[in-house]
């Protein structure tokens, strides 16, 4: 008699989600030429984003299609389900799904399950700034580092092409909010990138751009320690940046950031990096959540006081058990969800058979983070590192972590291509609108982009 196959559901296609997969992919058998188990995965995207490359990508030190990795192509043996689940019923062992069908949403259906594994990520947090949501930029995709990276080249042409002192102004003034890694990595290499641009332009100069960074705590990078965020400031500042601490962004309407130190800056760009919240598919479960929203885990990534149920990463709350203090938890960050999702994999193998579950145990190791072309720093099993070394340390230890060989490949190969030749300086932002230019030939309307208003309204 064959034995029925286990179905594996699994929620998001990010770090969590397609390790656990691939690691289920590895370990479970195949029996009369099927699966020991069926493992679905419902995400989105048809890729997983390592977004630590987010950064190079927008300086354009690294090709937008070498910082995703294609999931039909690592899971072979799984399905990939395009769509969001916005509903689940652990009771029932059912998930709603809503299936993506060209940009819009499709049918709903009801996808049974026999295990849940949950790790949709998080998503920006937000606060109610008047005029954060009309004039904002997140930093959490592929596309929008990508648009980030147009928008500052067309910001600079804007400011090269324009006679008014003020539009000028506006383009070459750019503020982001966030002390965090996102923040502080995005704001060095686009800084470094631009200063490099400038000397594509005949009256633009590294001294004319403003670049402000805005953090709401009193120092910024907390997880490399008090002393390397204080040199991480000093970097900045000496780079002619200007680094507020203490201080919160009010108001970005009319195209103006008002702080609430009382500066106000004409500004065509405001950078939203403060921070991330649990994904809202969270809330929509019959699964306890603890009061950050996340869900409450055991040391063994099972969602506590439930049977078959799983999560880690930015989704779960799961306890540090190699912490001294009590109680403390695991950091949200991609060095505890890639071994976490090795754990993962391996205790659902355990639970369908039968054997005990291991314990996610994993000492902090540390932190590398990019300021910029040569320029970083780094915390590493307590040694400190600061400028060339940290930076190399960040690639290198990014290199190791990005998945498949042919990732690697690519990346190494465009990084040494790039210290070789020149940058490549130029805005593709029509690529965010790619039948603008047939729908005019065709006698349409010409769709309306926040850049074509040198004034800015949108």
């Amino acid at each position: 008699m064959v034995k029925e196959r286990a179905r594996i559901l699994v929620v998001g296609g990010g770090y969590v989600g397609m390790y656990t997969a691939l690691r289920l992919q590895r370990l479970l058998r195949r029996e009369l030429a099927r699966d020991e188990a069926e493992i679905r995965l419902v995400t989105p995207d048809p890729y997983m984003t390592y977004q630590p490359f987010l950064p190079e990508a927008a300086a354009g030190s690294i090709s937008p299609r070498h910082v995703v990795v294609p999931l039909r192509a690592v899971l072979p043996r799984c399905r990939i389900v395009l769509g969001e689940v916005t509903a689940i019923d652990h009771a029932a062992r059912t998930a709603t799904v809503t299936a993506l069908a060209s940009g819009e949403e499709g049918p709903s259906e009801a996808i049974a399950y026999d295990e849940l594994v949950l790790a949709p990520g998080s998503v920006a947090r937000t606060l109610p700034v008047p005029g954060l949501a009309d004039h904002g930029i997140g930093f959490k995709t592929v596309e929008e580092a990508i648009g980030l990276r147009n928008h500052v080249i067309e910001q600079m042409d804007i400011a090269s092409s324009t006679r008014d002192p003020e539009i000028r102004d506006a383009a070459l003034t750019f503020v982001f909010v966030g002390g965090g890694y996102a923040g502080v990595e995005a704001l060095g290499e686009l800084e470094d990138m631009a200063r490099y641009a400038t000397r594509y332009y005949h009256n633009v100069r590294p001294e004319d751009m403003k670049w402000i960074l805005v953090e709401a705590s009193d120092r910024i990078l907390p997880e490399v320690g008090a002393d390397l965020g204080r040199y991480t400031v000093s970097e900045l500042r000496r780079r002619n940046i200007d680094v507020r601490l203490h201080t919160r962004l009010e108001s970005c309407q009319d195209r103006v950031a008002v702080l609430d130190d009382g500066s106000r800056f004409p500004t065509r760009t405001v950078v939203w990096t403060a921070g991330v919240k649990p994904h809202p598919v969270l809330a929509a479960t019959d699964l306890p959540l603890d009061e950050r929203g996340r869900l409450r885990c055991t040391a063994e990534l099972s969602v506590e006081g439930t049977t078959h149920a799983w999560a880690a990463g930015d989704a779960a709350s799961v306890p540090d058990v190699t912490a001294r203090e009590p109680g403390a938890l695991c950091a949200p960050n991609a060095q505890h969800a890639l071994r976490q999702a090795r754990v993962l994999g391996d205790n659902i193998v355990h639970t369908l058979r039968g054997e005990p579950l291991e314990t996610y145990a994993h000492a902090y190791a540390g932190s590398v983070a990019s300021l910029g072309f040569h320029q970083g720093v780094a915390q590493i099993y307590g040694r400190r590192l600061k400028g060339y070394p940290a930076w190399f340390m960040h690639r290198v230890y990014h290199l190791s972590r990005v998945p498949t060989f042919n990732r690697k490949a690519r990346v190494l190969a465009e990084w040494t291509l790039s210290g070789l030749f020149k940058r490549e300086i130029v805005s593709l932002g029509s690529l965010e609108h790619p039948r603008a230019e047939f729908e005019l030939a065709a006698g349409g309307k010409h769709p309306h982009r926040p850049e074509d208003d040198p004034k800015g309204s949108s």
